[in-house]
């Protein structure tokens, strides 16, 4: 069986610990490591290659948006979940922005602190999608002019493809919405990503809101 791989980060020693029980007793998770500070995020990634790091967004030397900037401009594939208090925040808007694949609240039960880990590891469908749709409801996503640039390349199917992505839909469910294979989804899926020059549908679906291509 393959594992997904997690990196823990966060300052509170309690909950990195609560964390991997739960991690630990799912038999598709494996905890590959943790640490204390954003500032050792660097480190600990090079080590571990994990597949997912789960950081807490606020700790005391550099924090979880600085650590999720540094790991994307390093061209890690590593997904990022970042823990949260609120969901509507800035802290939230700030952790999309700098490259977060998706948010988890503090008070998530372990079965959503595991469906997260999961959904962000296949990347073939968004997490907490309507709250993505709140903030951009709320302008929390939007820079106006200058962010639509890239989406000017898309095709007329693409367009399409990338509007189902922001509603949150899988690739099996715009593949039955579009009545096109599974295979062609994940092609276009793969085009969007290029041609915005996005790394995950989580960044493409932030970009589409930002240059209000998606506007709720």
């Amino acid at each position: 069986m393959s594992h997904v791989r997690v990196a823990l980060v966060d300052d509170e020693p309690l909950i990195r610990s609560g964390l991997a029980a739960v991690i630990g007793a799912e038999p598709d998770l494996v905890v590959v490591g943790e640490a204390g500070d954003g500032a050792d995020v660097p480190d600990l990634v090079a080590r571990t290659s994990p597949d997912v790091v789960l950081m807490d967004v606020r700790m005391p030397r550099v924090d979880g948006i600085a650590a999720t900037r540094a790991l994307v401009r390093a061209g890690s594939s590593a997904r990022v979940l970042v823990l949260t208090t609120f969901s509507n925040d800035d802290h939230v808007v700030q952790a999309l922005a700098a490259g977060a694949d998706g948010f988890l609240l503090k008070r998530s039960t372990p079965e959503e602190v595991v469906h997260g880990i999961r959904t962000v590891a296949r990347g073939e469908s968004l997490l907490f999608p309507e709250a993505v749709r709140e903030l951009a409801r709320r302008h929390l996503l939007t820079t106006g002019a200058g962010v639509a640039t890239e989406l000017a390349r898309l095709t007329s199917r693409e367009r399409d493809v990338l509007r189902l992505m922001a509603t949150g839909r899988s690739n099996p469910e715009i593949a039955a919405e579009l009545v096109v294979g599974l295979e062609t989804v994940r092609t276009h899926v793969a085009s969007v990503l290029a041609k915005t020059g996005t790394r995950d549908r989580t960044q493409a679906v932030v970009l589409a809101y930002r240059s209000g291509f998606v506007t709720g």
